[in-house]
């Protein structure tokens, strides 16, 4: 009856959720285009929740006419990616900051711990079509592509336990939405061997990653320019952790270059305090970063841009490092050495120049900056250890 009065009339007598969806349902049977539209628009001007969402996600596989609510659709997948979009917050990655806030009482560490449990079992339970629509946003806000397909396995493993199903959602649904050209290559290395994964899938996957990583910075940027809106795996989240480019060599010594660029937007946001990490890189068996600010010089009282190598804590092994700090200039284009010197690491420490280009921050940013190439930093740092490792203590 309701249906065939929106015939007449072009309205429903009632806009409560169920109703409409009902109302829907019976539209698409009826093949009215016209009252599936209406009843999306009806659906989407409402209060959303998860669980609405994931109803309507499901509604397209439901309807023979899916195209008629795909704006339900859209909204839906653009809700789930915005209430989880902080998935390292959300999986707890970030926990170890909230241990700031429990020098007082015990209850407040038990109270914090509850929530982000109870956070990771709220993503973990999701539905299929929940993961995809997380998995598939390009503002997933995660520390690394490597953390995004920890986060994939962790799910798979807890909604299908049986390791050939696993294998199937992932080959046929999710494994596709991993952006593996932005993985780390010794995550990469474990790709190949993850018994979740199939073989060939696992061994294309990781090829794809391999060659992006080889292409020259301006192909990657039009790589991911042409990625379809069905297939995102060549565009960048927005990682906490910037990704490198790194070369390894053994000979003559265990040496490393590793290339960091940064979007002119990017280096805006560090003014006047900020700073921004690169995903870790490994020499000698340890890992190492690197961070760049945005200081103060102490003599002059200006801003400027500084670059700094870190080394994660590891362990009770120390060694020397020699490292380079490059950058791309204009007009030519080539790498110009800016820093160079050597340290001695024991874990935990970082070391750099604080204003890399001897400049104020203002002329480092200007309109006719000679860092900024097509809107990016190309920043190098070479690292070598020559001298032999050794144990503290």
């Amino acid at each position: 009856m309701e249906l065939l009065s929106f015939m007449y009339s072009g309205k429903l007598s009632t806009n409560s959720a169920p109703h409409v969806l009902d109302v829907l349902m019976a539209a698409d049977k009826f093949e009215v285009a016209s009252c599936m539209r209406y009843c999306s628009q009806l659906l989407r001007s409402q209060l959303m929740t998860p669980e609405s969402a994931l109803v309507y996600l499901e509604l397209s596989s439901s309807v023979s006419m899916a195209s008629a609510i795909q704006p339900l659709t859209d909204a839906a997948k653009e809700f789930l990616a915005n209430k989880y979009r902080d998935l390292s917050k959300l999986m707890g990655y970030s926990l170890s900051k909230y241990f700031i806030l429990v020098i007082t009482t015990a209850h407040i560490l038990t109270t914090i711990i509850s929530l982000i449990v109870r956070s990771q079992d709220e993503v973990i339970n999701l539905p299929l079509a929940g993961i995809e629509a997380i998995l598939s946003s390009d503002i997933l806000q995660v520390a690394t592509e490597d953390a995004a397909y920890d986060f994939l396995l962790k799910w798979a493993r807890a909604q299908y336990p049986k390791v050939e199903e696993r294998r199937e959602i992932l080959g046929s649904r999710l494994g596709r939405l991993i952006r593996s050209p932005y993985m780390t290559c010794r995550k990469l290395r474990k790709v190949l061997t993850c018994n979740d994964l199939d073989n060939e899938i696992a061994s294309k996957a990781v090829l794809e990653a391999l060659f992006f990583k080889a292409e020259m910075p301006h192909r990657q940027r039009a790589l991911a320019s042409e990625d379809s809106a069905a297939s995102r795996r060549f565009v960048e989240r927005a990682y906490k952790y910037r990704p490198v480019k790194v070369v390894e060599f053994e000979l003559p010594h265990p040496q490393c270059i590793v290339y960091l660029d940064l979007k002119k937007e990017e280096c805006t946001n560090l003014f006047p305090s900020g700073r921004v990490y690169s995903q870790a890189f490994h020499l000698g068996g340890q890992g190492f970063f690197l961070s760049a600010h945005c200081n103060m010089d102490q003599q002059s009282q200006f801003h400027c841009f500084g670059l700094f190598l870190g080394m994660q804590e590891r362990g009770s092994v120390t060694f020397t490092v020699d490292y380079e700090f490059a950058a791309r200039t204009r007009p030519a284009g080539d790498f110009v050495s800016k820093y160079k010197g050597y340290y001695t690491f024991t874990g935990g420490k970082a070391v750099g120049y604080r204003n890399l280009f001897a400049i104020p921050w203002t002329a480092f940013m200007a309109e006719d900056s000679l860092y900024f190439i097509n809107g990016i930093l190309h920043l190098r740092a070479e690292l070598t250890i020559k001298q032999p490792q050794q144990q503290i203590g």
